[in-house]
């Protein structure tokens, strides 16, 4: 009987840093499978392959299946996976972090759990989007409307530039087609940002859903993390598309293929890394080795794993 049933599963040490990964591939009418440490994308024009190790994370459109094996890889390798529609994100899911450690996590919560910490974070993501102007004192509803100026006046400023009517963002994802240009691109861009977004905080072990500005929804700190960078990525990116587009160009592939060209130097997503150290003050420390596993106790706090207790 042959027992050779592929490649081994790649070692932590073997895996590319978060940072250093392809930021997103998507593919649509697509079979997806597996050969060796390798995903395999099959369409009418062929066949290529990729390393499931260099994707941050994949895109995967209309009419594609993937097999148990691509998806065992995928999830070996850490490598985030979106599901998209042709009228927006359906369903989000990750594969496991590339550090077996939770000590990620555990910090997270920390900072989550308290007030003064978690408002602490808010204000430093705030902070970042106000480089000239000392936001420490504020509170979290003068942030919010500070934002929200900020925001309306991005909008304005871009509609000018473009010569695009903007009336205000109005997307429902149930009904797509119904929305203007400039809504269904802004929401392709923001797709794919929230994408790899998602893929990176997965990757470090952190939890999507444990979010300092939003909360109550399983990607709040997505969303927190995304909004840092829609005004100097998507947001413009959208603006010029609308203004570009023909009447028959499908607005949603434009956008998604002009995004992926702003991420393809990699600059977007080691920042990504970079700002999420520095909001959570997350060591630098390389925790790929760390898969420690030990047994809470309420005294001395951790235990070792693995010992049959009297």
């Amino acid at each position: 009987m042959d027992k050779n049933f592929g490649a081994k599963k790649t070692e932590l040490t073997e895996l590319p840093r978060i940072g250093d990964r392809i930021s997103f591939i998507y593919f649509e009418h697509a079979k997806i499978n597996r050969q060796d440490s390798a995903i395999t994308f099959t369409d009418k024009k062929g066949t290529i392959k990729v390393p499931a190790a260099m994707i941050s994370v994949l895109m995967l459109g209309p009419g594609t299946e993937i097999t148990h094996r691509a998806m065992e890889l995928i999830g070996d390798t850490g490598t985030g996976v979106v599901w998209v529609g042709e009228h927006g994100v359906r369903q989000y899911a990750n594969g496991r972090a590339l550090s077996h450690s939770s000590r990620y996590l555990e910090h997270q919560a920390k900072l989550v759990s308290n007030t003064r910490s978690r408002l602490d974070v808010a204000r430093k993501m705030y902070q970042m989007r106000f480089h000239n102007e000392d936001v420490s004192h504020l509170t979290m509803a003068q942030l919010r409307g500070r934002e929200g100026s900020r925001v309306r006046k991005i909008y304005k400023q871009q509609s000018q530039k473009y010569g695009v009517k903007w009336t205000g963002r109005n997307y429902d994802y149930k009904h797509f087609e119904n929305g203007s240009n400039i809504n269904k691109s802004l929401s392709a861009a923001h797709t794919a940002l929230y994408g790899l977004v998602y893929s990176v905080i997965s990757g470090l072990g952190l939890s999507p859903g444990l979010g300092f500005v939003h909360t109550g929804h399983d990607l709040s700190l997505v969303y927190d993390i995304a909004d840092l960078y829609k005004a100097e990525l998507t947001i413009p990116i959208a603006f010029e598309v609308t203004a570009n587009a023909d009447a028959n160009d499908d607005i949603g592939r434009v956008t998604r293929l002009k995004v992926r060209d702003a991420f393809v130097n990699g600059k977007v997503l080691k920042q990504i890394v970079s700002d999420l150290q520095y909001l959570l003050d997350l060591s630098e420390e390389d925790t790929l080795n760390a898969e420690v596993i030990r047994l809470w106790d309420d005294k001395d706090k951790l235990v070792k794993h693995g010992v049959l207790y009297d």
